[in-house]
């Protein structure tokens, strides 16, 4: 049974890196970030933020310019209202994939198919297996809307919590790139975007 209490407050603040050019364009235009749909997006299809996380989103973005895919590192605020959140941290919607996943397991079974498999080294850095899981899910639940069963709502957002990179130190529970991630499936829960500015060191930060 879903839980009373599974509603995420009502807006958060996510961060995204890009090139400087995409930020001036998004924010000055008022366009949307275009959705990713790689078949190995962690969270599935959808504009990725990382959630109150300037600075990740920052070293993402220099990453990607080491690696010459961008030009001038940027990063875009955006303001969230995380809608019907698929929210990976809650156990309700944990159960919900997990499902998924045995429902499909079960259809393989049946057939000469495999299961795509999550690759890359200890942070499984291509989660082909988990987008394809939860892109069925989004199917399903959409299929079942068309023919008048409905199941569940449809998802605007996916949220998880992944623990990634190295440990901080000898045998530490804690690793250094850990972060919360938002897929936006719905544009319309980004209520606007902005450029973060720099904190005013003369003042504290409320």
């Amino acid at each position: 049974m879903h839980s009373m209490y599974g509603k995420l407050p009502n807006l958060v603040l996510g961060f995204h890196g890009c090139d400087q050019s995409v930020r001036d364009e998004v924010v000055s235009n008022g366009t949307h970030l275009k959705p990713s749909t790689n078949d190995y997006d962690w969270l599935g299809s959808g504009a990725y933020f990382w959630e109150q996380n300037y600075e990740r989103a920052m070293q993402w973005a220099q990453e990607q310019c080491d690696r010459g895919r961008i030009e001038k590192p940027a990063v875009i605020g955006a303001v969230i209202d995380l809608g019907n959140c698929l929210n990976l941290t809650d156990s309700y919607y944990i159960g919900l994939v997990e499902d998924e996943y045995k429902l499909l397991a079960d259809d393989i079974e049946l057939s000469d198919e495999e299961l795509p498999r999550n690759t890359v080294g200890n942070d499984l850095l291509l989660r082909r297996l988990d987008c394809y899981v939860i892109e069925h899910l989004h199917e399903r639940i959409e299929h079942s809307i068309k023919n008048d069963i409905p199941t569940v709502a449809p998802f605007d957002s996916v949220r998880g919590l992944f623990s990634e990179g190295a440990p901080l130190y000898e045998n530490a529970g804690f690793k250094s790139k850990t972060h919360v991630q938002i897929c936006v499936r719905n544009p319309n829960c980004i209520k606007g975007y902005f450029i973060p500015i720099e904190q005013d060191m003369a003042w504290n930060v409320p």
